[in-house]
């Protein structure tokens, strides 16, 4: 059997969020029934229940999430955790381990935070350890697809790729896989991949539209 870069007794991840050094998302991805609305609101005054409660719905999930980021980084804030040793805090119950950070310089020169942090949540009473393991080998990715610079204004730049490797390490809240050079490897290739049917597609449109031109001259000499 082929050896893996799994650890044992993975767990089921609640969230995977990238945040800058002030907390703001840039990416990320929520799985299962983690920090999503209990009840969608009722109608009033008879009013149709389709007419505002799916977008009332979606404001609420996203309040609730805002918040428990919010809170999340009143606990990593100004913490640098490095590459290979992820630091753990508990939030609502729940445990999250992050890699990154910086802390910030006085003056805010250079120094300043703006490394990025990769954050795993998972449930209450889930191995810190294991838990640890996955977001190093995230983290690892992350650097190697941004050249080593994990800095708020790289990964805004590179966002399909962020998206595409948080899709190569989690499906559904399962993990997928670990090692950071392998994972960083998918996403290039699927970068690629896509980058190549988005090239053929432009140029099945331009042959049709250069084998239409004759067509019409045709028509228009009658």
């Amino acid at each position: 059997m082929a050896s893996s870069s799994f650890p044992p007794l993975l767990p089921k991840i609640d969230a995977i969020l990238v945040l800058d050094g002030e907390g703001n998302r840039l990416a990320g991805k929520y799985y299962g029934d983690f920090m999503k609305a209990a009840s969608s609101p009722s109608p009033e005054n008879g009013a149709s229940p389709t007419d505002n409660s799916s977008a009332d719905a979606a404001q609420s999930v996203e309040q609730l999430r805002a918040s428990f980021e919010r809170q999340l980084q009143s606990k990593i804030g100004g913490i640098a955790a490095r590459a290979d040793a992820a630091e753990v805090v508990t939030v609502l119950g729940k445990t999250a381990v992050f890699c990154g950070g910086s802390a910030a310089a006085q003056g805010g020169g250079a120094g300043a935070a703006t490394d990025v942090r990769v954050v795993h949540i998972g449930p209450t009473g889930e191995s810190e350890l294991v838990l640890a393991h996955l977001v190093e080998g995230m983290y690892d990715a992350l650097s190697q697809l941004m050249g080593g610079a994990t800095d708020r204004n790289m990964i805004l730049d590179n966002l399909e790729l962020v998206f595409l490797l948080i899709d190569e390490h989690c499906d559904g809240g399962i993990i997928l896989e670990t090692d950071g050079h392998k994972l960083s490897s998918s996403v290039l290739l699927r970068d690629e991949q896509d980058s190549r049917m988005g090239d053929q597609g432009m140029e099945g449109q331009g042959g049709g539209q250069q084998q239409d031109q004759p067509a019409r001259g045709g028509m228009g000499g009658d």
